[in-house]
């Protein structure tokens, strides 16, 4: 057996990695030269020109949003929001703080008021990840310089652009039911196969400009053995590859998107690099997709409308929201 300290951006976890186990396949190394390969390959810089700060939110056109509302059959909402988390734990550090201003106890108020405070980044809270979110060598999207974020907010590619909202096809792509197990393990890879495993079994394919969202059942599993940090289960590096050749708008999970440690040595989040920097796709991070599993179990369906909108905050680097999914 073999140690190993893998840094992520919010723990430092040391894992012990044992021998493939008999009858399991074993994967082909995926190396840092690999990841530099895929930046270049997979890249969508001046696609849409040398200014463009919408990136794959492009592949949403007006068609396709057209197209999205035909999928409005019964009406019926689904939230992927998680709950505002309030109190501290092993992946929440920073509480979401919700402060009563007036109540009735208020002396001569006429009306009951509140304020929030959300550091959306991280491992809780439902948030997008705008382009200028991550960087690469010094570069975001399109090539824009990481000095265009600056302590008065980001001047390029930040979650102001998309303030006129998300509205396309959604894609639940149920990788538990697949396996059929509840929920993933922590430290669980999502490949290519098992993407396309999920196509060939609900017999779906994945459009260009639709948003696709990854259950790994991190929530069902939370609440049956509790907070944790350290692994989350995810998508390994080559799947970025599949979302390329597919054109997918945007990605979302119902964890960070990434399977944590990575297995790329010295890269520790390889598909938010690819994703967001490489090929400029917006990322829905910490959705709860539970219900949404059921609701779409319930009907033997997987595709439906999904709409969503940050707060139009010119210069952040993302926002907390609450996507919608309708059937």
């Amino acid at each position: 057996m073999k140690m190993s300290t893998v840094w992520g951006p919010f723990f430092l976890l040391t894992l012990v990695f044992g021998p493939t186990l008999p009858g399991q396949p074993s994967k082909p190394t995926y190396t840092k030269a690999d990841f530099e390969t895929a930046m270049k390959e997979l890249s969508n810089w001046g696609r849409w020109g040398a200014a463009d700060e919408l990136g794959a939110l492009n592949l949403i056109t007006p068609e396709k949003r057209r197209e999205a509302a035909k999928l409005v059959r019964e009406g019926i909402p689904v939230s992927l929001s998680h709950d505002a988390e309030k109190e501290k734990a092993a992946d929440n550090p920073r509480p979401f703080i919700h402060e009563m201003l007036s109540t009735s106890a208020t002396p001569g108020a006429q009306s009951h008021s509140d304020s929030f405070t959300v550091a959306h980044h991280g491992l809780a809270h439902t948030h997008l990840d705008a382009l200028c979110h991550f960087f690469y060598d010094g570069k975001m999207y399109n090539g824009f310089a990481r000095e265009e974020v600056t302590a008065k907010g980001a001047a390029k590619l930040s979650v102001y652009n998309v303030h006129n909202g998300i509205f396309s096809r959604g894609v639940l792509m149920d990788i538990p039911k697949l396996k059929g197990v509840p929920y993933l393990e922590p430290g669980t890879p999502i490949y290519p196969e098992d993407l396309d495993a999920w196509e060939k079994q609900t017999g779906l394919r994945v459009q260009p400009g639709d948003v696709v969202l990854i259950r790994t059942g991190r929530w069902a599993r939370r609440v049956e053995k509790g907070p944790w940090s350290g692994s989350l289960a995810g998508l390994h590096a080559t799947s970025a590859r599949w979302l390329k050749s597919r054109d997918v708008a945007v990605l979302g999970s119902d964890a960070a998107q990434d399977v944590m440690p990575s297995g790329v040595d010295g890269v520790r989040q390889p598909i938010h690099l690819l994703v967001l920097v490489a090929m400029g796709m917006p990322i829905l991070d910490n959705c709860d997709l539970e219900e949404l599993s059921k609701a779409a179990q319930q009907r033997k369906r997987w595709d439906f409308l999904i709409t969503t909108s940050p707060l139009a905050v010119p210069g952040a680097t993302g926002s907390a929201l609450n996507p919608i999914a309708i059937f």
